[in-house]
Formats: C-alpha cells, sequence, structure tokens
C-alpha cells in the first residue's frame, strides 16, 4: 500500500484518466488529421468517425468501467465477500434475460430515443433485484449468504430460461443475443453516453457520501450495529442504489464481466480498504482499465471488432484464479 493514498489518486490516476480520454480516441485504423478535427465540417467523414463515434465510445467505456468498479466495490464490502461482483445478484442474468425475450419476440419499438431490447434489459434487471429482495425478505433475514444465494440461484434460472429461447428461436436471433451476451461498446454513440451518466452520477455520490457506513459494513454486523448503524436498512440501500447503477450500465453496454473484480482488488492493494480512498481510486482506475481494453478490442484485429467482453474475460480469468488461491493461502 502507498504512503499517500490521496497522492496516489489525484497525482497519478487522475492525470492518467484525462490522458486516456484525450489520447483513445485517436487511436484506431484510421488517424485523422489535427486541422480537420479541430474545424471539423458537415461533410467531412474523418471528423465524424472522430466525434460522433470515437469520443462517444471513449466516453461510454470510461463511465461503465467507474460503475462496474464502484459496484464492485460496494457488493465485495456489504457482502463481506472478495469474489463478489456486480453480477452476482443477477443484475446481468436479469438484464440479459429481457434483451432475449425482446429478440424473441421481435420488440422493434422505439421509446424516446431508447431502443426496445434497451428497455427490455433494464426492465429485467430492475426484476432481477425485486426478485432477490423479494426472496431476502420472505426468508425474514437479510443476510449476506441470504441475498448470495439467492442471487446465484436467480441467475442459474434466468441462464436456463435464455438458454431455452436461443434454442427455440431462429439463428439470426441466437446471433443478436450471444453477441449481447459477449458485452460490447459498438452501440456507442452521445445519446447512450447521457442514458448511462445518470446512473454512474447518482451511484457515485450515494456510495461516496456512506463511505464511512461502507467500512462498518465490510467489518461486522454487531460491530456496525454497536456503532449505532441499521445493518439491514443500510445494506438493501447501498444494493438496491448500486444494483440501479449495474442494470442501466448493463443496458447499454451488456455484461461485461471481471472489471468489478479486478479493479477493487488491484486498488485494494494499492490504497487500502478505506473507502474514502478506495471508491475514488475505484472509479478512476475501472474508468481507465475498460477504457484500455476496449481500445485494445477494437484495434486488435482489421476485419472485425472483439467484444470488449472477451478481452476482460481473458485477464479476469487467471486474476480470479489468483484471489482464490490468495485466499485459500491466507486462510491456511
Amino acid at each position: 500500500m502507498v504512503q499517500s493514498p490521496r497522492h496516489f489518486i489525484y497525482f497519478l490516476l487522475l492525470p492518467l484518466a484525462m490522458v486516456t480520454l484525450v489520447v483513445m480516441p485517436w487511436l484506431g485504423e484510421h488517424h485523422p488529421a489535427l486541422d480537420v478535427i479541430l474545424r471539423p465540417s458537415a461533410d467531412d467523414l474523418d471528423a465524424m468517425i472522430f466525434w460522433q463515434i470515437r469520443v462517444p465510445r471513449v466516453l461510454l467505456a470510461m463511465f461503465a468501467g467507474m460503475g462496474l468498479s464502484l459496484g464492485g466495490v460496494v457488493f465485495q464490502a456489504i457482502f463481506r465477500n472478495p469474489l463478489a461482483t456486480p453480477f452476482t445478484l443477477g443484475v446481468a442474468g436479469g438484464a440479459s434475460l429481457g434483451v432475449t425475450l425482446a429478440v424473441f419476440l421481435g420488440l422493434n419499438l422505439t421509446i424516446l430515443g431508447v431502443s426496445g431490447v434497451s428497455i427490455a434489459a433494464l426492465a429485467g434487471a430492475i426484476g432481477a433485484i425485486a426478485v432477490v429482495y423479494g426472496i431476502a425478505r420472505a426468508t425474514g433475514n437479510i443476510s449476506p449468504n441470504t441475498m448470495l444465494l439467492g442471487g446465484v440461484a436467480i441467475s442459474f434460472f434466468f441462464s436456463s430460461l435464455i438458454l431455452l429461447l436461443q434454442y427455440l428461436g431462429d439463428m439470426s436471433d441466437s446471433f443478436r443475443i450471444i453477441h449481447w451476451l459477449m458485452g460490447d461498446l459498438s452501440r456507442a454513440s452521445v445519446d447512450t453516453v447521457f442514458q448511462i451518466l445518470p446512473f454512474i452520477v447518482s451511484g457515485a455520490i450515494i456510495t461516496g457520501l456512506l463511505h464511512r457506513e461502507l467500512n462498518l459494513l465490510s467489518l461486522n454486523d454487531d460491530l456496525a450495529a454497536s456503532c449505532g448503524l441499521h445493518v439491514e436498512r443500510m445494506r438493501i440501500i447501498l444494493f438496491l442504489a448500486v444494483s440501479l447503477m449495474i442494470a442501466g450500465i448493463v443496458t447499454v453496454c451488456g455484461p461485461i464481466g471481471f472489471v468489478g473484480i479486478m479493479a477493487p482488488h488491484i486498488c485494494r492493494l494499492i490504497v487500502g480498504a478505506n473507502h474514502r480512498n478506495l471508491i475514488p481510486a475505484a472509479l478512476l482506475f475501472g474508468g481507465i482499465f475498460l477504457t484500455l481494453c476496449d481500445t485494445l478490442a477494437r484495434t486488435i484485429s482489421v476485419s472485425a471488432e472483439v467484444p470488449v467482453g472477451i478481452i476482460t474475460a481473458i485477464l479476469g480469468g487467471p486474476f480470479f484464479l489468483w484471489l482464490l488461491f490468495k485466499k485459500a493461502r491466507s486462510l491456511s
């Protein structure tokens, strides 16, 4: 852990995030001239690609990475499980089922500029949140283990329904579903950036204001209660706030895995477990990480883009195994 976490955040991560936002849009198959970008015309293709495709995509990757990383920080704290991710409690499964139903039923409507697939994904994610919360309430014990087990069961159930609908659908529908399940940012536009932004801002504000409560929840329920914290109420508030944020991200980007487990743990090793420092560090690191992964995904192949979810999974698989072995060594 660094001696001064705030220096690491404000003098390394913050400038690095700004450099990432400035540099990444320039990387790609075509390299537009600087004067064309600074003085774009309405019929200039290079300027259009830069301002309407690349810049929104980099911004979307940055915001989505921030939200996924923050979701991992909060879930690992409130469930006291280092392997918890933003998708552990079925949010991604619910969104995926919503998209699968929309594609299977051929819903091509658009409401207020938002596609039917995105609306179905958001509805499915919110439905999954409601089901997990309902299961926890029905058992009369809103404990970390109850919510985790309920979320895992719901995820498996949703996955089975998705497989059934894929089997019943035709080839084109199955391809659309599989491509969405991989998680990618190819749908990035100015509109999608503004769709995702309110979810990220609200989630960051709520968790930032509750960083002391997260510190207590990450230690022990009895200790938190002895300090005057209403444990169940605070856990539900954080669960709902972060789950809705993740739902907004998955609606636009699909389920991009492993960002929410890699970024928080790397930042925890550097700045420590105090959420006052961990939250801003994870926000910036997660945004930078996903932006770099997406840049690699869209430039690694000339013939076609690779979904960014594949890149994060390739990196996240070995990292997940390292965490398992690290935890096993610490227990022994």
